[in-house]
C-alpha cells in the first residue's frame, strides 16, 4: 500500500500500541495525515512534545474525543482512508467491577466505528483483539469477542461501498502498561524478595510492540473483509519470566485471580476449521459469510491447519528461552 497519500487515524492513540504504531508510521510509510484519537488530553500533550523531539514537524494531528461519543466518531473519520481501533478498556478487573462502562466502551464504541467508517467512506479498517477473546471466562474477553463478532459482521452492512473491516487477535503485548514487566520490575527496584506467582503452570503468548504493528500493517495490506489475523508467536512460562528479571528471587504463590486463565488461547478448535496458513509467520482465520465476491480466492490455496488444531499457549511449538527472555526484558524500555 502507498501510504503517502492515505490519511490514518487509530483510536487509543497514547496507548502504548497507538504510540508505536504511530512512531512506525512516521518513520518508514509517512502518510499524508496521521491522526491520533484519544480522550486524554495530558496523554496527548506529552507524545505530541515527544514526537516532536524526536521527528519535528510531522503529519500528526491530535484529535480529543471518546468513542462512546458518536458524533465525536463520526467528525474524527471524516477523510480518512484507514482506521486502526485501538481504543479499548483493557484491564480485567477494572472491566469486572465496571461492567456497563466495558460494554460501552468496548461494544457500543465498537458499533459507533463501524457505522462511521460505513457512512463516511473509509476504505480500510483493522480491530484490536486478544486471546481473552477465545472462550472468554472474563467481562473484558467477552466485550472483545463482541467487538469481533460486530467487526466482521460489519462488512454485511456496507453495500456498495468500499469498506471493509477485520480484525487482528494477539496475545500479551511485552512491557505494555500494565504488564507483568513493569510490575515485577517495580517490586525488584523496591527490594521485594519474593515475586507473587498466581501459579507456576502458567503460560502466556508473547509479541512485542513491534510486532503488533506489523501484524496490523500485514492485516491492512491482505484484508478483504471479515479475516482475524492471528500472528504466529512463541510461548512463555510466567515463573520463567521471572527468573529472567530476577534469577535469584524467591516466589510466592498467590493463585488465579478472578477471571483469570492458566492458559491462553489464540485459536479454538472450532475456528481451526477454517483457519489458513498465510505464511510462517501468521495464521489467518477465513468468516463464515463471504460479502464480496471474487475477493476470497487468494485463501484457497493456502494451506489449512492440520485437523483437531488448537492454538494455546501451553501446547504451542514455539517457546522463549531463558537466554531470549533475559534479552528481550533487556531491550525494553519502560516508562
Amino acid at each position: 500500500m502507498n501510504w503517502k497519500d492515505k490519511v490514518v487515524l487509530v483510536t487509543g492513540g497514547t496507548g502504548s500500541f497507538g504510540q508505536k504504531f504511530v512512531e512506525i508510521m512516521l518513520k518508514n510509510h509517512k502518510p499524508k495525515k496521521l491522526i491520533v484519537f484519544s480522550r486524554d488530553e495530558l496523554k496527548q500533550f506529552q507524545m505530541r512534545q515527544r514526537i516532536q523531539l524526536e521527528f519535528g514537524d510531522s503529519p500528526l494531528r491530535y484529535f480529543i474525543g471518546d468513542i462512546r461519543d458518536k458524533e465525536r466518531v463520526y467528525r474524527a473519520v471524516d477523510g480518512v482512508d484507514v482506521v486502526v481501533h485501538a481504543s479499548a478498556l483493557k484491564q480485567i478487573p477494572s472491566c469486572e467491577y465496571n461492567p456497563f462502562e466495558a460494554v460501552k466502551t468496548n461494544i457500543l464504541g465498537a458499533q459507533n466505528i463501524i457505522n462511521a467508517a460505513i457512512d463516511k467512506g473509509v476504505k480500510k479498517v483493522i480491530a484490536l483483539s486478544t486471546d481473552k477473546a477465545v472462550n472468554p471466562i472474563n467481562l473484558y474477553g467477552a466485550t472483545k469477542l463482541a467487538m469481533e463478532k460486530l467487526f466482521i459482521a460489519g462488512n454485511a452492512y456496507v453495500g456498495a461501498k468500499p469498506t471493509c473491516f477485520s480484525a487482528v487477535r494477539y496475545g500479551n503485548v511485552v512491557g505494555s502498561r500494565g504488564s507483568v514487566i513493569p510490575f515485577f520490575l517495580s517490586l525488584i527496584k523496591k527490594g521485594t524478595k519474593e515475586l507473587p506467582i498466581t501459579d507456576e503452570r502458567m503460560t502466556r503468548f508473547w509479541i512485542t510492540l513491534d510486532q503488533s504493528v506489523s501484524l496490523v500493517l500485514r492485516a491492512v495490506e491482505e484484508s478483504v473483509g471479515g479475516e482475524i489475523f492471528t500472528p504466529r508467536v512463541p510461548s512463555m512460562r510466567i515463573i520463567d519470566l521471572a527468573k529472567a528479571l530476577e534469577p535469584n528471587c524467591k516466589f510466592r504463590i498467590t493463585g488465579l485471580r478472578p477471571g483469570e486463565k492458566l492458559h491462553e488461547t489464540l485459536i479454538s478448535e472450532e475456528e481451526g476449521r477454517k483457519t489458513k496458513i498465510l505464511d510462517k509467520e501468521v495464521y489467518v482465520i477465513l468468516p463464515d459469510f463471504r460479502w464480496r465476491e471474487g475477493v476470497y480466492g487468494k485463501y484457497e490455496r493456502l494451506p489449512s491447519v492440520p485437523e483437531g488444531f488448537i492454538y494455546r499457549s501451553d501446547s504451542n511449538d514455539k517457546w522463549l528461552s531463558s537466554d531470549e527472555l533475559r534479552k528481550m526484558v533487556k531491550e525494553l524500555k519502560i516508562e
